[in-house]
């Protein structure tokens, strides 16, 4: 079984919305799982937002759901960690360094190839020099700078836009694209639980 956290920033909107998505989605097709949100800057027990239960609801999900503050004890739950955006993820792994293994933004996960996760570690390494150089006041290597504007040419966004503030339309539009996400997500657990399940035909391959 695999154990997800989803993660925002105040797990009411985009986070829960995902782990009631998926937690639909999943059963629907079979997959072993459980899912669980949190928020970065959550506060304890408050609802989801109106627009994001109104959206669960269209889809048939009557999940009574809270928000939650993001734990230590959530994160060792966790199998997977797929937060909403790249400064979700950036937070988790800063508070949580022991968790950088499974912390991926959904997008990040639902697309992955090995030339894609090249660039993103090659990015964040730039990223920490840079930062390093220009807190100690030396002045940022030029090549480092190329070679950083470079890979953000390549690399997409990988955020889910919150659409917090916004109209039941742009909580709708939100939710299709987290859906969509999950639907690759699923198919990569697929796979997984293949593998699992026989992995001499796994190995063959």
């Amino acid at each position: 079984m695999t154990r997800i956290l989803f993660v925002c920033t105040g797990n009411t909107c985009r986070s829960p919305m995902a782990e009631a998505i998926f937690r639909r989605m999943a059963e629907q097709a079979g997959i072993t799982a459980e899912a669980r949100s949190a928020g970065v800057a959550a506060l304890d027990g408050q609802p989801i937002s109106e627009h994001s239960r109104k959206v669960l609801e269209q889809r048939g999900i009557e999940d009574n759901l809270c928000s939650k503050s993001l734990q230590q004890e959530d994160v060792a739950w966790a199998d997977l960690i797929l937060t909403m955006t790249m400064h979700h993820k950036r937070i988790v792994i800063e508070d949580y360094p022991e968790a950088i293994d499974k912390v991926y933004t959904l997008k990040e996960f639902a697309l992955y190839s090995p030339e894609q996760e090249a660039n993103l570690k090659e990015r964040e390494s730039l990223m920490a020099k840079l930062q390093l150089q220009l807190a100690t006041g030396e002045k940022p290597d030029e090549q480092d700078m190329n070679r950083l504007l470079e890979l953000e040419q390549k690399i997409p966004s990988f955020d889910i836009v919150d659409p917090f503030g916004g109209n039941l339309t742009r909580y709708a539009k939100c939710a299709e694209e987290i859906e969509e996400q999950l639907q690759r997500v699923l198919e990569r657990l697929r796979e997984k639980q293949a593998a699992d399940d026989d992995p001499d035909q796994a190995a063959a391959k």
